[in-house]
């Protein structure tokens, strides 16, 4: 086993500006230049991230932005699920119940009842600033210090701080935290992570499964809809390929140039996620 601080070296020899995964012995890792120009295909700029977990190998499309922090937007929910069922806010994610508020969301989707399973499912971002503010801020510090969540800054509001707030994450540290879910090596019960795994909104792709979160990194505009424009587009988790679920931890952002880039962030991943082999 390679501990923390070996990992930090090997990722700074081949140009990683990241963190380390937490108790992972990554033997190769390669940054990919190629991997970009799917990005400048699709008229955008972006940045990849992929763990082999089966060759211990990991391969980026380029040696800064891999490595820069952003708001995880969405991808948060990820954690505040773990978080929401390790406190009790939610026991059962398929039973209990969030109540639609009757404001009328520009997403068609948010404009009803959801459960857990299908808040994440549809990024229903009201249901998850409840459930937040039902954690509480000394609690939800408590679990973001606990798994190790990016920089660990929760400021800006406890219903607003993965959306505006001070929390920053990379796509390093991404496909990190990511890959110790995947594992069940969480600081948290193996229940609360196993029914996040199972919550995880799933794709398929030929013979490949892919997990993974969406999020949008927005702005204020009032001429949007909803009075906020999207800039940044993430996608992170993983994939399970073949018979022998071979799996591959992936994060990718990229720049929303244009509406058509939140939808063709699945499009640019997919084409990337065969590149490395992962689909």
């Amino acid at each position: 086993m390679i501990h923390r601080r070996s990992v930090l070296a090997l990722l700074a020899s081949a140009g990683f500006c990241a963190h380390a995964f937490a108790e992972v012995a990554p033997q190769r890792s390669e940054i990919r230049d190629s991997l970009s120009k799917r990005f400048v295909d699709d008229g955008t700029s972006g940045t990849f991230v992929a763990y082999d977990v089966d060759d211990y190998f990991i391969v980026a499309s380029d040696r800064v932005r891999s490595g820069e922090a952003i708001l995880p937007a969405s991808t948060f929910k990820i954690a505040n699920s773990l978080i929401a069922l390790e406190t009790g806010v939610v026991d059962d994610p398929d039973k209990d119940v969030f109540k639609w508020d009757g404001t009328n969301y520009p997403l068609k989707e948010w404009n009803r009842d959801h459960t857990l399973r299908s808040a994440i499912a549809a990024s229903v971002v009201p249901v998850y600033q409840e459930i937040a503010r039902r954690i509480g801020t000394e609690r939800m510090q408590k679990y973001v210090d606990l798994l190790q969540y990016g920089n660990r800054d929760i400021s800006g509001g406890i219903d607003q701080f993965w959306l505006k707030g001070g929390l920053r994450i990379d796509p390093m540290q991404q496909v990190d935290f990511v890959d110790r879910l995947r594992r069940g090596v969480l600081s948290i019960s193996a229940r609360s992570q196993n029914l996040v795994r199972d919550i995880m909104p799933t794709m398929k792709a030929d013979d490949a499964v892919i997990r993974a979160k969406t999020g949008l990194v927005t702005v204020d505009d009032p001429a949007a809809p909803g009075g906020s424009r999207p800039v940044i587009g993430w996608l992170v988790g993983w994939t399970e390929k073949g018979p022998q679920k071979k799996q591959t931890v992936f994060a990718l952002n990229m720049d929303i140039r244009e509406p058509r880039h939140v939808a063709s962030r699945m499009t640019v991943a997919r084409q990337l996620l065969a590149d490395v082999g992962a689909i």
